[in-house]
């Protein structure tokens, strides 16, 4: 037997060495900040233009201009947006808006509930069924039937689109590697991208109105379909597809009779992400003047006035979790008995023909609602915790606010852009290597060229901030649900929940409790980007190899010693993960937070969509945002690979 010495390890100084650079580079910078502050910051006013945007708005001229006599627009453009027009309009007339001459839609609330209610049955079961018919019931009680049936209709119309193509595209990616490499990273692009990046450049191209509206939301449902129908089809075992090939099936038979009923389950799990997607961002484009809930939300955030966007906020999240439980559910095959399946087409036919025929059955009778008590509670919740709770509220405002978001901004605002740029750059080296460094001085000159550098870094720090506070609450709540059995079983369901509301829900709750303020975003997108890490790092901490738990404790380690010395350092990999994930989440979420009182950016592209003259100003933002984002996500992703290996 020949002994192998183990090897040795470095000196603990060059361990350390990477650490003692970075802490020297942030050192060098707060000192350099010192002598050089407010020198070179690129500040732009709130009515100012720089040359940039002076030319998107001339360009937005010239576009409007020649719309009705330009043949790309009357053979291309203008005729997608016909189209998708006249499909959403028709939609409409079917459950939300009068058709046909007539005072009501097709279908009225009746009809719409009972057919919610036998779809629900024969996909998800009765006690589903009974969730969705409360649920739509609920909606109409609350006063907001027809807002509620336009963002269901705009929803559906995006849905419908987006699975025509996601579904198609992504059965090419599972089949084709070639495919896969070349959707792969477009894909990662586009759902790095936050909400408000997409509305900007398609009211360009197609107005505002509920056709642009549907284009943004199936643009952004769409990856969602493509990526999770492709892992469904790569995922079915190499031995089936052997199998059915070696029988003589053709490519098309295995396609139809082994990859597609052996990734059923997967693809229904995409089909639920899309309509997710497609609610959340249905909600975000009533800035572009999409009908429905969003804009009685966006109203009301404008207004201050918490007790309507709370009714509307409330609407959203029971028609988004209606929504999730009908298509999680019908990822589990069910046999519905032939007698229910004959006896509820029948009763939803009736419910159905009463609803076009009859007055009291289509129109949701005003008169018997509790929307008006639900925004009489709110607003009076909001009066009694601005009255009552200042103390406790302003405090940990206040030292969140002086403690970490004014130092942080400060540093990023304050320093001089090249100074700032130059310890990005060099930070991006040590941590990712030369890739992410060349990555972030490309994005941090697109910054520049902005002409918003200035509110990118306001906005980086806001980011920065909240995913300071994520990834803290990510660690505390994941490891004990990680080592906790019951704490998993009672938390995780609050966190699924959590997901399924849009990002505007986030919004409504902490305005009431801190009023309108940067904080206010900071806070409701920690609270937004939360669930995710969280699910993230209990699911890391799960899959530490209990023989390892087991010798640290035998070893007399305490539970503390044994989460710092070894399961947080064997999860590695999925804080890194939770790192980049809540960073995204974070930064959709504050750029939101423009509607609130955050300023920077999310005010800029807010007040584009409001002013015709900063249009071009709003545009530049959302270059921004996205610019910030694939910075974060790649030095991110590149820490992650480099401390993972």
């Amino acid at each position: 037997m020949v002994a192998v010495a183990a090897p040795k390890r470095p000196p603990r100084l060059l361990r350390h060495k990477k650490a003692l650079v970075l802490g020297g580079i942030v050192l060098a910078w707060v000192v350099l900040w010192v002598a050089l502050r407010n020198v070179g910051t690129l500040p732009l006013d709130a009515s100012e233009l720089t040359p940039l945007h002076r030319w998107v708005n001339d360009v937005n001229d010239a576009v409007g201009a020649s719309r009705n006599s330009s043949p790309v627009f009357l053979h291309f453009f203008n005729e997608i947006r016909l189209v998708i027009d006249e499909f959403v309009t028709f939609v409409q007339a079917l459950i939300a808006q009068p058709s046909s001459g007539r005072p009501v839609p097709v279908i009225g609330w009746l009809g719409v509930v009972a057919i919610a209610g036998f779809v629900s049955l024969a996909v998800a079961g009765w006690r589903v069924a009974l969730l969705a018919v409360a649920g739509f019931v609920f909606l109409g009680l609350q006063g907001l039937w027809q807002e509620s049936m336009d963002t269901l209709s705009l929803t559906l119309s995006a849905v419908v689109i987006s699975l025509l193509f996601g579904i198609p595209l992504g059965i090419w990616a599972g089949l084709s590697d070639r495919a896969h490499r070349v959707m792969t990273p477009v894909l990662d692009f586009m759902q790095t991208m936050p909400t408000f990046v997409y509305l900007a450049p398609l009211t360009l191209f197609f107005l505002i109105g509920p056709a642009s509206a549907t284009i943004a939301t199936l643009i952004y449902a769409a990856p969602p379909a493509i990526r999770i129908t492709a892992h469904a089809i790569r995922s079915v075992p190499r031995d089936t597809v052997e199998a059915s090939e070696s029988l003589g099936a053709t490519q098309t038979q295995t396609l139809v009779k082994v990859l597609l009923p052996s990734a059923r389950k997967t693809i229904v799990l995409g089909v639920n992400q899309t309509i997710m997607a497609a609610l959340s961002m249905v909600t975000i484009a009533a800035l572009i003047d999409a009908p429905g809930l969003g804009k009685t939300v966006v109203k009301a955030l404008q207004t201050l006035d918490v007790g309507t966007a709370f009714n509307a906020g409330l609407a959203i999240v029971v028609l988004a979790i209606v929504l999730d439980r009908v298509t999680t559910a019908a990822t589990e095959r069910r046999g519905l008995p032939r007698w229910a399946l004959f006896g509820g087409l029948g009763v939803t036919g009736v419910c159905a023909y009463l609803s076009h025929t009859y007055l009291w059955a289509a129109e949701f009778q005003a008169d018997v609602e509790i929307g008006s008590s639900i925004t009489r509670g709110a607003t009076a919740a909001t009066e009694w915790a601005q009255d009552s709770l200042p103390a406790l509220t302003n405090g940990f405002k206040d030292f969140v606010t002086f403690a970490l978001i004014n130092p942080l901004q400060a540093l990023l605002a304050e320093s001089p852009w090249f100074l700032v740029a130059l310890v990005v750059v060099a930070l991006s080296f040590l941590v990712g290597g030369l890739r992410p460094a060349i990555v972030s001085a490309v994005c941090l000159g697109l910054l520049v060229a902005t002409g918003l550098w200035q509110d990118s870094m306001i906005t980086l720090a806001s980011t920065l901030v909240a995913t300071i506070m994520v990834m803290v609450l990510g660690v505390v709540v994941g490891v004990w649900m990680g080592r906790s059995r019951r704490a998993d079983r009672i938390v995780r369901p609050v966190l699924d929940a959590a997901q399924v509301m849009p990002a505007f829900v986030y919004l409504v709750p902490f305005l009431a409790l801190f009023s309108a303020s940067r904080f206010t975003a900071i806070i409701a997108a920690v609270v937004f980007a939360a669930p995710v890490a969280i699910k993230i790092i209990a699911d890391g901490v799960r899959a530490v190899p209990p023989a390892a738990v087991e010798a640290s404790t035998a070893l007399g380690s305490s539970s503390w010693q044994t989460i710092v010395k070894v399961q947080l350092p064997m999860a590695r990999g999925a804080l890194t993960l939770a790192a980049n994930q809540g960073l995204v989440y974070v930064l959709s979420m504050v750029v939101v937070g423009g509607l609130v009182g955050a300023g920077a950016l999310g005010y800029d592209v807010v007040a584009g969509f409001s002013q015709g003259q900063l249009y071009g100003k709003g545009l530049a933002a959302g270059v921004a945002i996205v610019v910030l984002g694939v910075m974060l996500d790649r030095l991110t992703r590149a820490a992650a690979q480099r401390w993972t290996n």
